[in-house]
């Protein structure tokens, strides 16, 4: 598992609960697309404890990226709100979410 949206995912898969999100509930749903292929993953977050789990299902925000763009994301090599801007990532639904989603990301390297 050495691709970085993996790596994120199974990172925020078990980091249990995170005190910075402590007031903050909901659900984003990450679509990531290859190809003809639509990887799904949902990210849930009930005052600060974070589930991550693989699939389709209810979200209160719908992120869409392609996959490689989004590994940038994960990586920190990329800000979500400037991909955003830029149209290269769609978001649908909550932006307070994606405001959330983009605290969890590794910020630039130095």
């Amino acid at each position: 598992m050495t691709e970085p949206e993996l790596v994120l995912f199974e990172r925020l898969g078990a980091v249990g609960k995170l005190p910075l999100l402590k007031r903050a509930s909901g659900t984003m749903l990450c679509e990531l697309t290859g190809g003809k292929r639509i990887e799904r993953w949902r990210i849930t977050v009930d005052n600060g404890a974070v589930a991550v789990a693989r699939g389709n299902g209810p979200a209160d925000c719908v992120l869409r990226a392609d996959r490689t763009l989004f590994g940038r994301m994960a990586a920190g090599e990329v800000n979500a709100f400037a991909a955003v801007l830029r149209g290269a990532v769609t978001i649908e639904g909550n932006p307070r979410l994606l405001v959330l989603f983009q605290r969890l990301l590794p910020g630039p390297r130095s």
